[in-house]
């Protein structure tokens, strides 16, 4: 007689019995997978760690011990596009950080930076260094260094260099209010206004506010006095009608702050056909409030014709490729 109940032997007992037994192991394993896993692969890394790996990187190199910093396998570094080992170059140099000390974080992309002033024993420089963070483990650090003395527009010795003015004006170390931040989004689409402007030499098209400064290897390149009893120059977009430069090439945009409203932009100068200027590859921090760029902070250098620039992807050519390196054009 079939009561509906199912009916089980000893057997199917211990059969199901064993089944119950292989579905508790699994589920405790599937409930304790996300946290063992999380441990060993490594963990987002928020704006506190952000700030924390980048600290433990500048102390180490100003230590001379790359031991002292968590590298990653494979760590990538360049100083003004130049790969570096580590142990090389800034390792060796630097001997602490200056009077000007800046941090900015993007716990989005997984990078931070400094902007400042770095000790090199008795001298010093400006500079940009930004780091990648990978499973809490730095991948790569890229540093624009300016020093006093270097090339410039005008040649040897020919670049403009002020670490004390940039002692003296400092770009805002802030946090803005939730209510007047602008997105990531628009923080960038107005960045990239000032490069349209450069490129089609009309400062019409950048978004800014009417007496924006621009502070150029500590160096204040806005509203200076004019020469010979002329007018005071003027804001950042101003001037741009005979501004050497064809194009703003190579634009990347690695860091934006969302609780300073910065944003750091890595870019290249090209100049004008027939111009023996020198490129330019620069860091650009702009400062937004109100949806208009109000300060612009740069570390630039500028490199041999032969040296490729920026050196990072996906830029990792020359621009442009210099005419003793080029092949001739077909015929």
């Amino acid at each position: 007689m079939t009561s509906g109940v199912p009916h089980y032997t000893p057997a199917m007992r211990i059969s199901r019995a064993i089944q119950f037994a292989f579905c508790g192991v699994v589920l405790s394993f599937v409930l304790a997978w996300p946290a063992s896993h999380a441990a060993a692969a490594g963990l987002p890394c928020d704006r506190a760690c952000l700030r924390t790996t980048l600290d433990a990187y500048l102390n180490a190199v100003s230590k001379h011990d790359p031991a002292a910093a968590p590298l990653m396998i494979g760590f990538r570094q360049t100083e003004n596009a130049k790969v570096v080992r580590p142990g090389n170059g800034l390792w060796k140099s630097m001997t602490g950080l200056g009077p000007m000390q800046r941090r900015y974080l993007d716990s989005v992309t997984g990078q931070a930076a400094y902007f400042g002033i770095i000790k090199e024993g008795d001298a010093q420089a400006v500079v940009t260094v930004r780091i990648k963070v990978d499973d809490r483990k730095i991948s790569e650090a890229e540093w624009i260094v300016a020093r006093a003395g270097e090339f410039g527009p005008n040649g040897p010795n020919g670049n403009v260099f002020n670490a004390e003015s940039l002692a003296a004006n400092p770009p805002p170390e802030r946090t803005v209010p939730k209510a007047q931040r602008i997105s990531r989004e628009s923080l960038i689409a107005i960045t990239n206004s000032y490069f349209d402007g450069l490129t089609t030499h009309d400062g019409n098209i950048i978004e800014h506010e009417p007496g924006c400064r621009r502070v150029e290897n500590g160096t204040v390149m806005t509203g200076r006095a004019g020469r010979n009893g002329g007018p005071p120059g003027g804001d950042c977009a101003a001037g741009l009608e005979n501004f050497n430069a064809s194009i703003v090439a190579a634009r990347r945009y690695p860091i934006v702050d969302e609780e300073a409203q910065a944003v750091l932009a890595l870019a290249v100068f090209l100049r004008k056909p027939g111009s023996p200027t020198r490129r330019n590859m620069f860091s650009e921090w702009f400062f937004i409030d109100n949806a208009k760029i109000r300060l612009v902070y740069a570390a630039m250098f500028y490199p041999p014709p032969d040296q490729p620039v920026p050196n990072w992807p996906p830029y990792d050519g020359n621009f442009p490729l210099p005419a003793e390196l080029a092949p001739p054009p077909a015929k």
